[in-house]
């Protein structure tokens, strides 16, 4: 079996995408963090933004040639065969949520798709300490990996126009927290009254790469 290849992508002129292969998991997480923090100290590179198993890096000073924008990739893709799992030790924070009720409005709808009832999904979702694999979306947003996969549920078909912020929300095989209000494609199941941009704040996002969440239970509305 040909083994799977990372990819590289432009971003207009000013930044490139770096994609891992495989699956999404937290071994290869570590390694696009890893990687950021190689990258970062590159000349041409302004910032190196982790994602979802990919890395965008923008520009100081972008490739003007062909050979040029050859030879950055070829030592990305070295950078990356020379990546070692970085596990980030960050903090663990509590988020209390409400479950169910106004601000879960979609419960019913994951109880449909998985079979399961409002308290085995409340025990799953609840019970994993999950990594905060990286920011994005929008101001203090995190992507977490470690759901259970029994309460996966797709994307909404449509999406909601506003959420607010706090809404705890599952979206495929992954589950987040909205840090502010906003349109959603995602299942949002309960809300929290955690915070967590402040730009006040130094840094104003109250997560970062390599901090875990709970959610603990505050109580189930029906």
């Amino acid at each position: 079996m040909m083994a799977l290849l990372p990819s590289v992508s432009l971003l207009g002129t000013t930044a490139l995408l770096f994609e891992a292969p495989g699956e999404l998991a937290l071994s290869s997480q570590q390694r696009i963090w890893a990687l950021a923090r190689e990258t970062q100290g590159w000349p041409e590179v302004c910032e190196a933004v982790p994602g979802m198993n990919n890395l965008m890096l923008t520009f100081t000073q972008p490739p003007r040639t062909t050979q040029a924008l050859d030879a950055l990739e070829a030592r990305l893709y070295a950078a990356w065969d020379a990546a070692v799992a970085l596990p980030l030790e960050g903090r663990v924070v509590e988020l209390p949520v409400v479950y169910g009720g106004e601000g879960g409005p979609h419960m019913a709808d994951v109880v449909s798709h998985t079979g399961l009832s409002v308290e085995e999904i409340v025990a799953l979702h609840s019970g994993p300490t999950y990594p905060v694999y990286a920011l994005g979306s929008h101001p203090g947003y995190c992507y977490l990996g470690g759901m259970d996969p029994r309460i996966a549920t797709p994307r909404r078909k449509v999406p909601v126009l506003s959420i607010p912020g706090g809404a705890v929300s599952i979206g495929g095989a992954q589950t987040g927290v909205s840090a502010s209000a906003g349109p959603s494609g995602w299942n949002t199941i309960g809300t929290t009254s955690m915070s967590f941009f402040d730009p006040a704040q130094d840094p104003p996002a109250l997560l970062q790469p390599g901090d875990m969440i709970r959610f603990r239970v505050e109580r189930v509305v029906r």
